[in-house]
C-alpha cells in the first residue's frame, strides 16, 4: 500500500476547485454568515455542477449583499426581479425566492438557538464526522444525518434543502470530512 500523502482527485486542475478543496471543504465552519453562504451556494448547485457555482461565487456575494442575512430577509419583489436580470449569477426564480425565504427562516432559527451554528451542528453532535473513503465512489450523496437535517429544515420553512443538498452543505461546512484517505488535506 502506498502511504504517500496525496490529494483528492475531484478538483482536477481547476484553480478555484483546488483552492476550495484545500482550504474549505471538510474544514469545520462556525461563522453564521459563511454557513448561510454555503446554504445558498448548495441550493443554487441543485441540478448544476459545483464548478459552475464556485466560479460565480464572487458574483453571488455581490448580488446577495455579501450574505447579510438581515438584508436578504427584507428583499422585496423589486430586488428579486433585479436578481432575475443579473446575468452574473444563476437566474433561477425559485432558488432566488428560496434564498429570501431561507434568510427569514435562518433568522428565526438564530433567534431560537442563539446562532445558526448552534442549531446546525447538533445534527453531527457538534463534531466532524470523519469518513474514510479510498475512492470517490465511496463518498455518499446523503446520510442519516443529512436526512434528519433536511427533514428539520423543511419543517422550519427552508426550501432547496433536500438530503443530498444538506449532505453537500455538511461537507462544505466541515460537518463531514470526506477527503480520501491519504489526502494531505484530510
Amino acid at each position: 500500500m502506498n502511504n504517500e500523502l496525496t490529494e483528492c482527485n475531484w478538483p482536477g486542475s481547476d484553480t478555484l476547485m483546488r483552492a476550495y478543496h484545500n482550504d474549505e471543504w471538510g474544514k469545520p465552519l462556525h461563522d453564521d454568515r459563511k454557513l448561510f453562504e454555503f446554504m445558498v451556494m448548495d441550493a443554487f448547485q441543485a441540478g448544476l455542477s459545483w464548478r459552475t457555482i464556485l466560479h460565480k461565487r464572487e458574483n453571488f456575494r455581490r448580488a446577495f449583499d455579501n450574505y447579510d442575512v438581515e438584508k436578504i430577509a427584507l428583499y422585496g419583489e423589486e430586488k428579486i426581479q433585479s436578481l432575475m436580470q443579473n446575468a452574473s449569477i444563476v437566474r433561477n426564480q425559485a432558488k432566488i425566492r428560496a434564498t429570501v425565504g431561507n434568510a427569514k427562516a435562518f433568522l428565526i432559527v438564530k433567534a431560537e438557538f442563539g446562532t445558526f451554528d448552534n442549531y446546525i451542528w447538533q445534527f453531527t453532535g457538534g463534531k466532524t464526522i470523519m469518513n474514510h473513503p479510498t475512492m470517490n465512489a465511496e463518498i455518499p450523496a446523503k446520510s442519516t444525518e443529512s436526512d434528519a437535517m433536511s427533514k428539520d429544515l423543511l419543517k422550519r420553512g427552508f426550501k432547496f434543502v433536500g438530503s443530498t443538498i444538506c449532505y453537500a452543505f455538511m461537507q462544505a461546512a466541515g460537518m463531514v470530512n470526506d477527503h480520501l484517505d491519504g489526502c494531505r488535506f484530510k
